[in-house]
């Protein structure tokens, strides 16, 4: 365990009852509201549905400076995930595959990938708090506080329950039923081409070459990471991964068809530089992620029994991935958490009056993040309409 998290925790008012707190998801904000809370002095557990041997992965993240600024105060330095330091974007229009046009802007923060950041969070949270290949299927309040139920049959009570479980969030769906993910028409396609034939690549490269399409590329240990956006009908969708974008959110590597490489990789060749359309090719393992929307979110938190349960991050409020936004509201919200608790721990302050003050200054930002993604999607010629 990191010693940051090993320092004495803020001493409770004399009477204020000692919170357990359950977090439910294990990829990125579930560790990190975890570490917080741990250090502000919370009996903390982590539920995690994926079994541990289970492979995991993801692509790349951008993380702002209110991000990076939280993960530094857990003491995870930058140099533990961040492999690049550039702060620039270069956005490329391209006409005939060929670059026409290149703007170049800065980014108010640095990009990661999801392995490096999870390796970082996962190699801090202690072993006795994480419980992996532990489904959550329902919430009840039982002799007043909130109770947990799983797959294998088992429960476990708690005094706060924080859904950190994914755009698939089954906190979501338990809490906030009525706000059901929707198509929005297109694709992420992804990919880490090895020792990829790009050589000198530093910044995050946006091209553009056509309404209904974008390409995005950078620099990761090992090679490039790649992401291909391209408009996809949902009868399209379950042909090349097998299932329907709501259902199969991410298509992994067993779930690429032929059929779906094949369809990128001419889309490739037809929009992109001859170079770029190289790194796609070379590209062996891919992803796809269907890109989503859904209802802005009118709420955070919810009373069970005389508890409480929450939403974070995605589990809330999913965003379209070109509003960089996904990562960088769930880190800043579960700061935000611990902050609120930390009153109620160490000063009495209501709990109720804290967690809705939290609700309060938090959820407009997740409510227009969810609103600006259809917006840059259209603009991009992306998505149905």
């Amino acid at each position: 365990m990191d010693s940051t998290l090993t320092l004495a925790a803020p001493a409770a008012r004399a009477g204020t009852p000692r919170l357990r707190v359950a977090v439910i998801g294990g990829s990125l904000t579930g560790p990190v509201a975890a570490l917080l809370l741990l250090r502000a002095g919370f009996d903390v557990t982590v539920y995690e549905a994926t079994p541990a041997s289970a492979s995991r992965g993801g692509g790349l993240i951008g993380l702002e400076h209110a991000a990076l600024d939280i993960l530094d105060g857990l003491g995870i330095p930058q140099r533990e995930f961040i492999a690049y330091d550039s702060e620039t974007i270069l956005q490329v229009a391209v006409r005939d595959r060929r670059p026409a046009q290149t703007v170049r802007r800065t980014y108010p923060g640095r990009n990661t990938t999801w392995p490096l950041l999870h390796r970082a969070l996962a190699a801090r949270v202690p072993a006795a708090v994480l419980r992996t290949g532990m489904r959550v299927t329902g919430l009840a309040a039982h002799t007043g506080r909130p109770v947990l139920r799983f797959a294998d049959g088992s429960s476990e009570p708690a005094d706060l329950v924080v859904f950190a479980d994914g755009r698939s969030s089954i906190g979501r769906r338990l809490l906030d039923p009525d706000r059901a993910l929707r198509y929005a028409g297109y694709v992420a396609h992804r990919g880490i081409a090895v020792h990829a034939p790009r050589p000198g690549l530093r910044d995050f490269v946006r091209m553009e070459p056509c309404p209904g399409a974008q390409f995005n590329v950078a620099p990761v240990p090992g090679g490039c990471d790649w992401t291909f956006y391209l408009g996809c009908t949902p009868a399209a969708y379950e042909r090349h991964f097998g299932a329907p974008p709501t259902r199969r959110v991410f298509a992994l590597p067993q779930h690429i068809s032929p059929a779906a490489r094949s369809h990128v990789d001419a889309q490739a060749d037809a929009l992109l530089p001859p170079d770029h359309a190289a790194v796609v090719r070379a590209t062996t393992a891919r992803m796809a992620v269907a890109v989503l929307d859904i209802d802005p979110p009118t709420r955070m938190v919810w009373p069970v029994g005389d508890g409480h349960a929450v939403l974070l991050g995605d589990a809330l409020a999913p965003v379209r991935p070109h509003t960089a936004r996904g990562a960088n509201n769930g880190i800043e919200q579960a700061a935000g958490l611990a902050v609120a608790l930390t009153q109620h721990r160490k000063y009495g302050a209501d709990l109720p009056a804290a967690l809705h003050g939290w609700q309060r200054r938090h959820l407009p930002a997740a409510v227009a993040a969810v609103r600006r993604g259809p917006v840059i999607g259209d603009r991009l010629g992306l998505g149905a309409r």
